[in-house]
């Protein structure tokens, strides 16, 4: 794993010395650069991990668009919601909220970078519930939450995926790309803390994120909104 991350920041390096020559406005390099090195670093994964070129492809188009579909979401300020995030992915699935998906948490607006690299968990997350866990099943469910929690020196993203209603749920044989992402990616990326549980009734993963400047930062709600159009 040491060398596949040491090989990892050199093909980003070669990658922002391209970008800074090539002269793009700091937005734009920044985006491009992200993107890019996320869609290089899941290509090199993705072959790592399968056995045979039909799922190779059938994966790698599924990752490429969750990626594109946070970037879709992504607004004026480069910032993208992650209630968004999740609702997105999961309906990409045809997981419905109120169906078979229940999503909750106050509004966070996640920076480019962190928004991508969630995105991808999220699409791992539900892809693995979709082909293995409880939402293969008609009775399968699945609850995310997150919230923000005060810690010192700076508070914590606590997000939560837990699926019900499966039935002998069991940890894989071996470590695939998807938890590749879940385990070593966050952490990398995001100085995340992930925890991974299979449980009889379905999968269920803690994940607890750094919630500093370059995370994200929690958006007023509309009821705050109101609250200060009633003062003024």
């Amino acid at each position: 794993m040491a060398d596949q991350l040491a090989a990892l920041r050199a093909d980003n390096a070669r990658l922002r010395r391209l970008l800074d020559e090539a002269g793009l406005p700091d937005s734009l390099r920044h985006g491009v650069r992200n993107t890019m090195a996320m869609l290089r670093t899941i290509m090199h994964q993705s072959a790592e991990s399968a056995d045979e070129i039909d799922a190779y492809v059938a994966h790698l188009d599924g990752r490429f668009k969750g990626i594109l579909r946070a970037q879709a979401i992504t607004d004026a300020f480069g910032e993208a919601d992650l209630q968004t995030l999740v609702s997105d992915e999961l309906m990409a699935h045809l997981v419905r909220e109120g169906e078979h998906a229940t999503i909750a948490g106050p509004r966070v607006k996640l920076r480019p970078k962190p928004a991508l690299v969630l995105a991808l968990a999220l699409h791992e997350l539900t892809s693995n519930g979709i082909e293995h866990g409880s939402l293969s099943l008609r009775q399968g469910r699945v609850t995310v939450t997150w919230r923000i929690e005060p810690n010192d020196p700076e508070p914590i993203l606590a997000l939560t995926w837990k699926e019900t209603g499966g039935t002998a749920v069991t940890s894989p044989v071996r470590q695939g790309f998807g938890t590749t992402v879940l385990k070593e990616m966050l952490v990398y990326e995001l100085e995340a803390q992930s925890t991974l549980t299979y449980e009889p009734d379905g999968l269920s993963c803690a994940l607890l994120v750094p919630f500093t400047a370059r995370i994200g930062r929690l958006a007023p709600t509309d009821a705050t909104h109101r609250e200060a159009d009633e003062r003024d």
